[in-house]
């Protein structure tokens, strides 16, 4: 079995590029840096069913990007999730969260029709994660 993105995270995600394990997804939500992290692996739906290493690589690849968000983007908080009750392709969620954003203190699923970027927002978040120390990141064109 070969891995395919799930249609639903390649419809509302753009992609940004991967990291070993995990095919690196931008929300198309400009309200929010959200960042989307989709295990390259076939038919796995929650994190257990990942091999060991493959769940420390997860576990890395999460951290040097959460990291990095809250540092690049000054992040108040930084909500990260496994939900995956409409999408049942293993992703977690990084949302990058601020007092003043429009959904705090409540979660950002599902609260407003999406706001879409435009080239000029896409080319800055592209710009400013150029600029961020992720560890075996590799951008895609």
């Amino acid at each position: 079995m070969m891995f395919e993105l799930h249609p639903r995270l390649a419809q509302d995600g753009l992609p940004l590029g991967r990291f070993p394990l995990c095919r690196l997804l931008l929300m198309n939500e400009r309200r929010y840096p959200w960042f989307i992290l989709v295990p390259e692996r076939p038919g796995i739906a929650e994190i257990h069913q990942l091999p060991d290493a493959d769940q420390i690589r997860l576990i890395r690849e999460s951290s040097a990007l959460g990291g990095a968000l809250a540092a690049a983007f000054a992040a108040d908080k930084l909500n990260i999730a496994a939900l995956g009750n409409l999408v049942p392709q293993l992703h977690v969620h990084h949302v990058v969260r601020y007092r003043h954003d429009p959904a705090w203190p409540a979660p950002v699923w599902g609260r407003f029709e999406p706001w879409a970027y435009d080239a000029a927002g896409l080319a800055a978040v592209r710009e400013r994660l150029a600029g961020m120390a992720l560890p075996d990141f590799v951008p895609w064109p």
